[in-house]
């Protein structure tokens, strides 16, 4: 007799096995089944710098609903679980050096919490400013929420001591920090188990049809499983895995890369927030640097002006003394390839780029530590914003297009998810997130005046 299961899930990084965790655990869904070629999230779950916040621009307030139902699950499962995965509130610190952006940087400061993300706090040193409390170095509970933005180069100073005289406002956007993304996946996935959720490890090869609805799932080790419900939760591989199912699932995947460095001087203080330097800068050389850099084509583009997006953070508890540094500094789409290509020169180029916002990092310069360098693919829709929804095919649903958030979005698209497969109460924001979208004319002239992508 063929095998069958109630739910056959493709895909065990951190979407698959919170949509696994959403529908065994919170809904009581039973015989379900989570298939993937290689271990649990050891794709691309595992290669994040495991930040989260709930600080989003529109247009709307759809990605600010989902991350603050997102992070409030995280905040739940924390509770639960004694904050085994290190849940904290340290917070983005966004920083400028340029007068000119000033205006624009209390505009995008103020759009996030007219859309629910919390109230914004404005310091300029004046006696009717708000209280600042500080984030603390470890856990969530009893903090602010919002943001506080703060105008004033001397209070910038005083609270945050490490970052140059040159900046002269900075964003702390507060329910926001980070955790061990592989410690939360794992307390999910343990949980589903529990829950007689089985793991199979084992590639999709094949996803049959019959009279437009899903019957059977094909497997590399030669089995078919038969299933009414199949979700496509393939992370890079979504598009693929949707072309068995003749359905075209509209994204593409960019390859971003990460650094972690030992910071045996200290640069990155460890008591420090997520720090991300949103002005466009160019690179620290020397004179005989530039010389050399200017001699090869390929290398001359290192002279000119680089964008902005630079972020560190430190890495690990206080015994620690490792930093993480990121630094999209050029964008490669292309298709997912295992493992990703890595670039040699990122290491010395990420470091670089983090003098603006902390210059002691020119104290490495004459010995690089040695880097410990991975990468991963952000699936992306258009406008960078996610998919968890029915497909086309009846029984066939999607969690995917995560993009650079999918470790802060995945307990909330897991929880949407669910309630799409077992016909709950959807959210207010749920048709922002469908496939269905895209057939809709009004979204589809919005589409066309879309600017911000919602990324650092």
């Amino acid at each position: 007799m063929q095998p069958s299961t109630n739910v056959l899930i493709c895909g065990a990084g951190i979407a698959g096995i919170s949509a696994a965790y959403h529908l065994a655990v919170r809904h009581g869904v039973k015989d379900i089944l989570l298939v993937d070629e290689r271990a649990p999230l050891s794709l691309t779950s595992d290669k994040s710098t495991e930040c989260y916040r709930n600080w989003w621009p529109g247009p709307g307030d759809a990605m600010v609903g989902l991350m603050n139902r997102s992070i409030g699950i995280m905040e739940e499962l924390a509770e639960e679980s004694g904050n085994i995965f290190h849940l904290n509130r340290r917070g983005y610190l966004y920083l400028t050096a340029d007068p000119g952006v000033i205006p624009a940087f209390e505009r995008a400061a103020q759009e996030p919490s007219e859309l629910g993300a919390g109230p914004l706090r404005v310091y300029r040193s004046q006696a009717d400013d708000p209280e600042y409390i500080p984030a603390p170095t470890e856990g969530y509970k009893n903090l602010p929420t919002g943001a506080d933005l703060f105008l004033s180069p001397d209070l910038i100073q005083k609270y945050f001591p490490y970052l140059p005289k040159t900046v002269i406002a900075a964003l702390h956007a507060r329910r926001a920090g980070w955790f061990s993304a592989q410690q939360l996946g794992m307390y999910m996935l343990d949980q589903a188990r529990v829950h007689g959720v089985e793991f199979v490890n084992a590639r999709v090869t094949g996803i049959d049809t019959s009279r437009g609805q899903i019957n059977s799932v094909r497997l590399s080790d030669g089995s078919t499983i038969s299933t009414p419900r199949f979700v496509n939760a393939a992370g890079p591989f979504v598009k693929k895995v949707g072309k068995m199912l003749g359905v075209d699932i509209p994204v593409f995947t960019e390859l971003h890369l990460k650094v972690a460095f030992r910071d045996p001087l200290g640069v990155v203080p460890r008591e420090a927030p997520l720090l991300i330097w949103t002005d466009p800068q160019t690179l620290p050389w020397s004179e005989d640097e530039r010389d050399f850099l200017a001699e090869e084509a390929d290398t001359r583009w290192l002279l000119g002006e680089m964008p902005e997006g630079a972020h560190t953070r430190p890495e690990g508890g206080a015994d620690s003394d490792i930093m993480l540094l990121l630094w999209e500094y050029h964008t490669k789409v292309m298709d997912p390839v295992v493992p990703p290509p890595l670039d040699d020169m990122y290491p010395e180029i990420a470091l670089r780029g983090m003098t603006a916002m902390l210059p002691r990092f020119s104290e490495y310069f004459e010995r690089i530590p040695q880097p410990m360098l991975d990468g991963g693919y952000y699936t992306k829709t258009q406008e960078n914003r996610p998919l968890a929804s029915p497909l086309p095919v009846e029984g066939a649903y999607l969690i995917g297009a995560l993009s650079g958030y999918g470790l802060m979005s995945a307990c909330g698209a897991g929880d949407l998810l669910a309630a799409h497969i077992t016909g709950s109460g959807l959210p207010s924001y749920a048709p922002a997130f469908t496939l269905e979208r895209y057939q809709d004319p009004q979204y589809q002239k919005l589409l066309k005046n879309w600017t911000s992508d919602g990324q650092l």
